[in-house]
């Protein structure tokens, strides 16, 4: 199925990385929200698992490995073209992971891969989602425990 303009909803996962009060963040390389800062993810492709897409799209966008702690947070992303219909629309499963292993360095499909600090990255340009799961994480008690 097509990315943009689907027929249906496409289903993906992201990962939540927080490792001493800094958050894991990916430039996207492509639409939509290229250019802007994300949380690593992807869409899940027919057949798979969460976790192993989770993984997947981790190892492919930072080049880290990690084990999956719990299911944090659910967005929906609709982008409507010029003329009102649906260019693009995802389903985003965002998942808090620990980094067990791996060297930081940003993939083909992405720009750039760092660390930031959580309050500091509100003053990136983000995407909505991540603009709203990080406004989400500093009012909860992840990133105290993480």
């Amino acid at each position: 199925m097509p990315r943009e303009y689907p027929e249906y909803p496409i289903l993906s996962v992201a990962a939540v990385a927080i490792k001493d009060n800094k958050m894991l963040l990916v430039k996207r390389g492509a639409p939509p929200g290229e250019g802007l800062w994300s949380i690593p993810g992807g869409a899940v492709e027919l057949g798979e698992r969460l976790h192993d897409a989770l993984k997947r799209e981790l190892r492919e966008e930072t080049n880290l490995e990690c084990e999956i702690i719990d299911l944090v947070n659910i967005a929906e992303v609709i982008i409507r073209d010029e003329e009102g219909k649906v260019r693009f629309h995802y389903v985003i499963l965002d998942y808090l992971v620990k980094i067990t292993g791996g060297e930081l360095r940003p993939g083909s499909d992405v720009l750039d891969a760092k660390w930031f600090d959580l309050k500091e990255a509100q003053n990136l340009p983000l995407t909505k989602t991540t603009r709203k799961l990080i406004k989400k994480l500093l009012n909860s008690d992840l990133i105290k425990t993480t």
